[in-house]
């Protein structure tokens, strides 16, 4: 065989083997898919009396999905504050933004920890969804103040999962969402 045809043959099948290796790498194990985990950083520091509500909110949301992780940590991603206000958050992009736990909802029964993970909910491209609904973590205060429920449903799950994965969010980033009674109404 030539040294032309068999160095062809080595090029042929180094190709082969570098179009192969993506798919091969993707069917691999936990430790090679947690690659694609992308970690975000969050500053509670001025969360003051919420920090360990926040802190709770973002566990919940890393036992709930699988491709992005919540640390605290700087440089920080999104920021938690606490103010008087109602809660709301300020999404800039995916991931990024700014969060307020306002005492105001707390001050009137809503849960720390359900805020907590409803505003994050936000930062990670979920819009609010007013149904009412205790089990829809999104419905917000419209659920009420005897809803304590923090976790997202599966359906939140999937959204979140599906907006890491590259899917575009419904969420408008830069807009404000704020969760109070008010804006619970029709």
């Amino acid at each position: 065989m030539s040294r032309i045809i068999r160095l062809t043959v080595a090029f042929v099948l180094g190709l082969a083997f570098l179009a192969t290796a993506p798919a091969a790498q993707a069917a691999g194990t936990g430790t090679q898919q947690a690659s694609a985990v992308r970690v975000l950083r969050y500053d509670a520091s001025r969360a003051a009396e919420f920090r360990s509500a926040v802190d709770q909110a973002a566990q919940i949301w890393n036992s709930s999905v699988v491709n992005v992780r919540l640390v605290a940590g700087s440089p920080a991603d999104f920021v938690v504050l606490a103010d008087n206000g109602w809660p709301r958050a300020q999404p800039t992009g995916l991931g990024r933004g700014t969060v307020w736990i306002g005492r105001q909802a707390t001050a009137q029964g809503h849960n720390p920890l359900r805020i907590s993970a409803h505003e994050i909910g936000h930062i990670l491209g979920l819009p609010d969804r007013r149904t009412g609904r205790c089990s829809d973590l999104m419905s917000g205060a419209s659920a009420g103040v005897s809803c304590t429920n923090p976790y997202p449903n599966a359906a939140e799950k999937a959204e979140v999962e599906r907006n890491f994965a590259g899917s575009t969010p419904v969420i408008d980033f830069g807009e404000i969402y704020v969760d109070s009674p008010e804006a619970a109404l029709p």
